[in-house]
């Protein structure tokens, strides 16, 4: 269930939502969106955050998640990244994973790659964008 959807910013560093939050529940495992390369797995702003680099130019964010791969190390898609805590801000069930998508700079709607709503897992992107 998505508890907040993506509001894009109108500048780089202007206010909006950048990413979707879904419900969860302490301790559920958090499954990379797609193959890729563990590129963070630390604290941003006192929450545990990690990120993954993609073909095409793709990143994947999540956070709150303990993670449980280390940076540089290859992950495929469906393969588990970690947990997920509570503590996100704004959540209003036990718990929430935010999923954030980057391609480059521009922050994009992370549902807006899954095929259906509902639906939380990227399909394969080919690049060349």
């Amino acid at each position: 269930m998505i508890t907040k959807y993506f509001d894009a910013p109108e500048t780089p560093f202007g206010p909006g939502h950048r990413g979707v939050d879904l419900a969860a529940v302490p301790g559920q495992d958090v499954l990379a969106a797609d193959a890729g390369v563990v590129v963070f797995a630390g604290s941003v702003g006192g929450r545990p955050v990690l990120s993954v680099d993609h073909d095409g130019g793709l990143r994947t964010t999540y956070e709150p998640v303990v993670p449980k791969v280390a940076v540089g190390e290859q992950v495929f898609r469906g393969q588990v990244l970690g947990t997920v805590v509570a503590g996100h801000p704004g959540c209003s069930v036990a718990a929430c994973l935010h999923w954030g998508v980057r391609r480059g700079e521009e922050y994009v709607d992370p549902l807006a790659l899954t095929g259906e709503v509902g639906e939380y897992r990227l399909k394969p992107w080919g690049g060349g964008r």
